[in-house]
């Protein structure tokens, strides 16, 4: 099956994705693993691209959607895949269509709130990394790390004025892609706020590995 992975920020899409390609022997491909794999091989595309990061440009949809078709074309994708990040616009998404068909888009479906209360209860500590969550996984200690001891802090990309940015981006230029999609038929809602194993359910059901 070749997917679609589509949802907000904090949707648990990298999560889901990581299981269902283990689950489903397909690899789980996002953008950003594309284009530093790219720039480490120092592909001509990867070179392309570093020069255009280093500059502080954005990578255009061609060179974006020239990666892609690369990264789809190699073996371990003929037997299906998950786009993660990819297509994040119309245009995108149209390109995508020129070389290559999309069996599902699953479109993980949870409230702008939910996702602001989800992210912005993360915790993370100064001195090992160990993240936590004030409500799902909180420390012991308040402010503490059970495994250091060390200060817990939140990161400033789950700051509630960031993580409200991050959401208007997405409704603005990657949610058309769930209108879009639907009037093709080819989408299928699935609610990402119960546990990470209850949705890999709900996608089991809706997508049974052969």
């Amino acid at each position: 099956m070749k997917f679609i992975f589509l949802g907000p920020p904090g949707a648990g899409k990298g999560t889901l994705a990581a299981k269902v390609a283990a689950n489903y022997n397909i690899p789980h491909i996002s953008t950003g693993d594309i284009f530093r794999t790219a720039i480490k091989n120092q592909t001509p595309l990867g070179l392309k691209v570093k020069a255009i990061i280093d500059s502080g440009a954005l990578v255009s949809d061609d060179v974006t959607c020239e990666l892609v078709k690369d990264r789809l074309a190699q073996a371990d994708a003929q037997n299906g895949f998950i786009l993660d990040g990819f297509p994040r616009t119309i245009p995108q998404a149209e390109a995508l269509a020129t070389f290559m068909p999309i069996d599902a888009v699953v479109n993980f479906d949870i409230a702008d709130n939910e996702v602001v209360a989800r992210l912005s209860g993360r915790r993370v500590c100064k001195g090992c990394g160990q993240n936590y969550h004030v409500e799902f996984m909180p420390p012991k200690v308040e402010g503490k790390c059970d495994k250091c001891g060390a200060d817990l802090f939140i990161r400033d990309d789950d700051k509630i004025e960031a993580i409200t940015h991050r959401l208007e981006v997405y409704r603005d230029q990657t949610a058309p892609l769930i209108d879009f999609y639907r009037e093709k038929g080819t989408l299928t809602d699935i609610d990402a706020r119960p546990a990470t194993e209850v949705i890999l359910g709900s996608f089991e059901k809706a997508f049974p590995n052969k």
